[in-house]
């Protein structure tokens, strides 16, 4: 018997009973991997991890190779393993499940803290695509799905390779990959062979860099001159109330904001009737939590969760999940200036920040409620969170459903508080929903994982307007099936092209009606303000454009060195609307996080060359009017809800400004209005570009 045939007869003679700790599988589950990928080299040495082995990844691509018989994964729930980063740089890891040489591929990645041990935890549920991803786990950072939906039965494949890491080798140590029938436990007390992760700061112990805060006093006495010496002054001068351009008028004051087309370009007009270009923070809040349930040994320090630091406990931030979270951010200031009205100090401290800085908008997932009180210029987000329609392929709702405007009115309802505010910009109608990341069409996806919903119905009524029997639908599409089995049931084909027209026609449909829905119950409760769009990643795919004509402004978020003006070009010809970047970012491994963030550079003077050249360049595109920097403070050493750990702030968990991008941020905001105008050129000085780490 070869060693294929006894993986598929004996693999799942029994669960892969792992110990609560850093136990390892039983042999019967293991996967042993034929080859090699890339460079990727073996050590022979002991690990802190029983039963592991460590490895060295000097490029990305370099990996480990299986293959085991068809139908070997098909009777599993989970693929697992056990791991521990070296060094204290992110390394980003992929397993793809294949179906054959050329056929169907399913995506994993992830990434871990450094030096703490993890169990690497993969539901092989996840195959069907209907979740982009799941919650992290300890020190289980942001694991993700990708590539295709495929059939385990047919899978005889696998890869394990590093997908993205610092310019420096990649060390870790793994036990086998090993497959488990039935529950695998979390990991409970890793191995921490450095000792603790962060300090009673917040800021992480397996580095040094030279303005890390020496001490809680330290920091303490920043963060209180911060408070007290926070600038009053709202704008430079040249700029109207709302940080405005006052050499340019577009009109009367309407008392709101809105858009303008002047024949050359499109721009944001103030309430007073001024040009306006929304350079923004998203996050302004107390941001920094970190998740440290199943990672608690790895803290410096802890507070007392009822005591004099209880608020930190609390995230009150929309990307709050079940687990344990600290903000070592609001331990900080609440040890500078006290528990008792500590929030509006900060408060004070972050909007006095903005203003030495130049910002003129208080961007997404922000405590907004801030702003509007100090009459600053602000935008909000929304969530389509439906209560009573069901979910038909991951996040999008069942529009058909006759609670689907029900649905909608009751999520506009919550613009009544800010209908009359001058200070709201608008609102974005949702971010980056995750069916946006899908390979698949929403229609399609719908077939494959919702039996019984009333889209469905609508989908087989719809088709039967256009074939008029059974037998004519399966001729288009190259299948054999019914209105029926269109309508409702388990569905398991795979779609040939045929199919998928009729799916993509039918996904026009479903976001035009969602997207024109929500956004018409938006606009019954508030007139006043934009529709900011939905955060698009990228360029909308055609199916989607006609029901986005329903926004008055196109939102991308846009991880790249610059805008493509292709793309916005594009969107300008699709749309007829300008285009807003609702994220984009740039960050180094120089200042003690183990991830740069998306985008990468060197150290902090390139992260400002960065910023200058991406903001300026934006301002002088003819089709954008605004971008929003994300975010203001830097994310935990201890990864945020989801993992990301990432250098993108203004300020890092101790409130110290990183001087040269604050610098930067002033010049480029200072000309932004000569060259949006065409009066200078825009900034462009070269630097070089890292690979990205995620």
């Amino acid at each position: 018997m070869d060693r294929r045939d006894f993986i598929a007869l004996g693999v799942l003679s029994g669960s892969a009973a792992l110990a609560a700790g850093c136990g390892s599988a039983r042999d019967s589950s293991r996967l042993k991997p034929d080859s090699t990928l890339g460079g990727l080299a073996k050590e022979e040495a002991a690990t802190p991890i029983r039963d592991a082995a460590w490895y060295v990844a000097s490029a990305d691509g370099d990996g480990l190779s299986y293959s085991f018989a068809p139908g070997a994964l098909s009777k599993a729930r989970y693929l697992t393993c056990d791991m521990l980063l070296d060094g204290n740089e992110t390394i980003v890891f992929l397993i793809t499940l294949q179906e054959g040489e050329k056929g169907r591929a399913f995506t994993f990645r992830f990434f871990g803290l450094n030096q703490c041990g993890f169990r690497m935890r993969l539901p092989l549920s996840l195959v069907d695509q209907n979740r982009w991803g799941i919650d992290r786990e300890g020190a289980f950072l942001k694991p993700r799905c990708g590539g295709d939906r495929v059939d385990l039965a047919k899978v005889d494949r696998m890869t394990f390779k590093v997908t993205r890491k610092s310019p420096r080798p990649a060390r870790w140590c793994m036990t086998d990959v090993a497959l488990s029938a039935e529950e695998v436990p979390r990991m409970q007390n890793p191995v921490l062979p450095k000792g603790r992760l962060v300090d009673e700061m917040g800021q992480s112990t397996l580095r040094d860099w030279p303005a890390k805060s020496r001490s809680p006093e330290e920091a303490a006495e920043r963060i209180r001159k911060q408070v007290q010496q926070a600038p009053k002054q709202v704008w430079p001068g040249g700029f109207s109330r709302w940080g405005g351009w006052r050499s340019r008028r577009l009109g009367k004051p309407t008392g709101f904001f809105r858009t303008h087309n002047d024949g050359k370009r499109w721009w944001l007009v103030d309430p007073d009737g001024y040009a306006f270009w929304s350079s923004g923070l998203d996050c302004v809040r107390v941001d920094c939590y970190g998740r440290f349930d199943g990672i608690e040994t790895a803290l410096g320090w802890l507070p007392e969760p009822d005591g004099e630091f209880k608020d930190a406990f609390d995230s009150g931030t929309d990307n709050r999940r079940d687990g344990r979270y600290i903000n070592y951010m609001a331990t900080n200031f609440i040890r500078a200036v006290g528990a008792s009205g500590w929030r509006d100090k900060w408060a004070a401290a972050a909007l006095g920040e903005l203003r030495r800085l130049r910002f003129n908008t208080v961007g997404n997932w922000s405590e907004w409620e801030f702003a509007s009180k100090a009459q600053v210029p602000y935008v909000r987000p929304m969530s389509f969170q439906p209560a009573k329609i069901p979910l038909v392929y991951r996040d999008f709702p069942d529009i058909f459903h006759p609670d689907f405007e029900k649905e909608a009115d009751a999520y506009a309802s919550e613009l009544k508080n800010t209908v009359s505010d001058p200070a709201f910009i608008g609102y974005f109608l949702m971010n980056e929903p995750s069916w946006g990341f899908s390979s698949e069409l929403p229609a399609a996806g719908m077939l494959f994982v919702t039996p019984q919903c009333e889209t469905r119905k609508e989908l087989a009524r719809a088709l039967k307007q256009k074939y008029p029997d059974d037998a004519a639908l399966s001729n288009a599409w190259g299948l054999q099936t019914t209105f029926d089995q269109v309508a409702s049931g388990s569905w398991n084909a795979i779609l040939p092209p045929g199919a998928l027209k009729d799916l993509q026609d039918f996904s026009v449909v479903m976001a035009e009606r969602y997207f024109k829905t929500i956004s018409a119950a938006c606009k019954k409760v508030d007139p006043n303000h934009l529709n900011l769009g939905m955060r698009w990643a990228g360029t909308p795919p055609m199916w989607a454009v006609e029901g986005m004509k329903a926004f008055d402004v196109f939102s991308m978020n846009c991880y790249r060195q610059k805008v493509p003006s292709d793309v916005t070009r594009q969107i300008h010809s699709l749309l007829k609307m300008p285009v807003i970047i609702g994220e984009w970012h740039f960050g180094a491994l120089d200042v003690g996080l183990p991830s740069s963030g998306i985008g990468h550079l060197k150290n902090q003077v390139d992260r400002a060359k960065a910023y200058r050249i991406y903001l300026e360049d934006s301002a002088a595109n003819p089709h954008c009017v605004g971008a929003h920097w994300f975010t203001l403070y830097d994310q935990s050493a201890l990864g945020r809800f989801d993992g990301e750990n990432y250098n993108i702030g203004f300020l890092d968990v101790c409130n110290r400004p990183y001087e040269e991008l604050g610098a930067a941020a002033i010049a480029s905001h200072e000309r932004m209005y000569d060259v949006a105008a065409g009066r200078a050129k825009p900034f462009n000085e070269p630097i070089e570009y890292l690979p990205n780490l995620y």
